[in-house]
């Protein structure tokens, strides 16, 4: 397993334990929480995001030939101070795009070409993968289902150039697309502009809609949207009340924790099948 942040590799090792297999991890140096030590794991290796190569060795030595991915490595560290070693610097140098895409693809197929073969990141998850419907007590209403509908149409088309996977609407308009970023500060930043227009008179709502889809031909073995707790609670400090997925196609990690949270919060989920046009 290749982890990066947040809860998502611990759900994934804990599930292959549970199926009993032996898992080695690739700890992400530069994101991947220190714990993941404790959880289990056969092996634990450490390495830089630009240790490639040091990324294959690990595996090679081990015996490894399927691989997951689970947890975030946010797009920005590519500008960050990393060092990329030699075969790192020649895929870079191949790329003509940098995104999520090209750069995660590029990288599969190197590993495949060395003998590890990248498997669905959620394999092992698919009962967390958001199911069609309402998930909460409440509803969306008129205006939230409006911003909803509003909000899949763009941010498919986002996500169809693989700049981000969420968009933040307020009365069918588009206040924040991700990018860069991540979804939180993309969350915050749609309701720092709005709390930034308090006390100016308004007929318009400035409540938050926020929408989380898949790319066109989302390739689940990386990449692959994902919500949790944290989520929610960034939403309650950008003042959003509604929360669109696309079902069957989006973690939900710790789900009854985050439609409890939801619930408590007076935030609507709500997940649909994805359609792109």
């Amino acid at each position: 397993m290749i982890a990066g942040n947040g809860k998502f590799p611990f759900l994934v090792l804990d599930a292959a334990r549970a199926k009993g297999y032996e898992v080695v991890v690739v700890a992400i140096r530069e994101e991947a929480d220190p714990a993941i030590e404790k959880r289990g794991a056969l092996e634990v290796h450490w390495l830089s995001l630009g240790e490639l190569s040091k990324l294959i060795d690990s595996f090679k030595a081990a015996g490894v030939s399927e691989a997951i991915m689970a947890g975030q490595v946010k797009h920005k560290q590519i500008f960050s101070a990393i060092r990329p070693d030699w075969k790192l610097a020649k895929l870079l140098l191949s790329l003509t795009t940098r995104n999520t895409d090209s750069l995660i693809g590029a990288v599969a197929r190197v590993l495949a070409d060395e003998g590890i073969h990248l498997q669905s990141s959620t394999s092992l998850l698919e009962p967390m993968l958001a199911p069609v419907g309402v998930l909460t007590v409440r509803k969306p209403s008129d205006q939230e289902q409006t911003n909803i509908t509003y909000g899949r149409a763009v941010a498919h088309h986002v996500a169809r150039f693989d700049i981000g996977q969420t968009v933040v609407i307020a009365e069918a308009a588009c206040v924040a697309i991700e990018a860069m970023e991540g979804t939180d500060e993309a969350i915050l930043r749609a309701g720092g502009l709005m709390k930034s227009l308090h006390g100016e008179a308004s007929t318009l709502s400035r409540d938050l809609t926020v929408v989380k889809v898949a790319k066109p031909n989302q390739d689940m073995r990386f990449d692959v949207p994902v919500v949790g707790i944290h989520t929610i609670e960034t939403m309650v400090r950008a003042g959003a009340s509604c929360l669109a997925l696309d079902a069957n196609k989006c973690l939900m990690l710790e789900r009854d924790k985050v439609v409890a949270m939801a619930d408590a919060s007076d935030i609507t989920i709500v997940a649909d099948e994805a359609v792109h046009r």
